[in-house]
């Protein structure tokens, strides 16, 4: 890299080892799950997310909740062994932060932060921060904004799997219901900053009646399925894909490979994001082995 004088430019040279950049190979193994789930009062969250959490990691003992609902999250303790850090008024991002820093230094594998409204819209929330601030309104927004956004980096940078809980603003439609016209309570918008949605990999959103929807999806796993019910296979089911390692031609090899039907159905198992697709695949290996197998078991003529 030359200067306008044709000399070398030192800064130039030395500039990737100032911030010692380097390149390395893409791995699913190094992946952790950022999970909102979003729904109205009595949907469910945080019983889900606990359930969810439980299949993330197998061990109640490895999750911890930030609590910001009154100390709901003890309600479930029946459930298993897992931590709670309570966290009251002002619901600040540094009140956040600091509770996010303390479980990433205790090395929970699974961090429910119940919930992340608080701190846009609650007391000593984003909101109420700027609306409480003298001056300009705009230029206000310029000074409370980073502080939203330290957290939200903060819960996508920290080594454990997140999974966020949001409130969104309840409404009621009438819906029919054994023949008669009856009032049903259902979410709207989530209650945080327009778009952290997208700073997501997943983000169920989950009705009264407990059932969720993908809204957004880049794990390829739930993207148009039905309604279903959280359970700790849910969990199980993102665990699988965090960690797998397989290319589209990689189990191709090894179901090619394959020399037990077990194997086939194990293979199958790892292979989520590409089950549909090679479904057809799939079984034809596997009925090609069972055919082999019979035919080893025939008795000679």
């Amino acid at each position: 890299m030359l200067n306008g004088r044709g000399s070398p430019n030192l800064f130039g040279v030395l500039l990737p080892y100032l911030f010692k950049m380097k390149i390395e190979k893409a791995e699913r193994k190094q992946a952790k799950i950022r999970l909102c789930l979003q729904g109205c009062a009595g949907s469910g969250k945080t019983y889900s997310a606990l359930k969810l959490a439980r299949g993330l990691c197998d061990s109640w003992s490895s999750i911890v909740v930030i609590d910001t609902e009154s100390n709901s999250a003890h309600l479930y303790s029946h459930l298993g062994d897992y931590n709670i850090v309570s966290i009251s008024k002002p619901f600040s991002p540094e009140k956040y932060l600091q509770a996010i820093q303390l479980c990433e230094e205790k090395g929970f594998d699974v961090i429910i932060v119940d919930s992340l409204s608080h701190e846009w819209d609650g007391p000593g929330g984003i909101l109420d921060i700027h609306s409480n601030m003298t001056g300009n309104s705009f230029t206000n927004w310029s000074k409370v904004t980073p502080r939203h956004n330290e957290l939200v980096q903060a819960l996508l940078n920290v080594s454990a799997h997140v999974v966020a809980t949001i409130r969104t603003k309840s409404d009621y439609v009438l819906s029919e219901k054994n023949g008669k016209m009856v009032p049903e309570k259902v979410g709207l918008k989530g209650i945080t900053k327009e778009g952290l949605d997208y700073e997501f990999t997943l983000v169920f959103d989950i009705d009264i009646k407990h059932m969720v929807t993908s809204s957004k999806d880049r794990t390829g796993i739930f993207s148009d399925k039905p309604p279903f019910s959280i359970s700790e296979k849910t969990g199980q089911r993102i665990s699988r894909w965090c960690s797998m390692e397989y290319t589209e031609d990689e189990i191709l090899r090894k179901l090619d490979a394959a020399k037990t039907e077990e194997e086939v159905k194990q293979l199958f198992s790892e292979s989520e994001r590409f089950q549909e697709k090679l479904k057809p695949r799939f079984r034809e290996k596997y009925n090609q082995l069972i055919i082999n197998n019979q035919e080893k078991h025939e008795p000679s003529n």
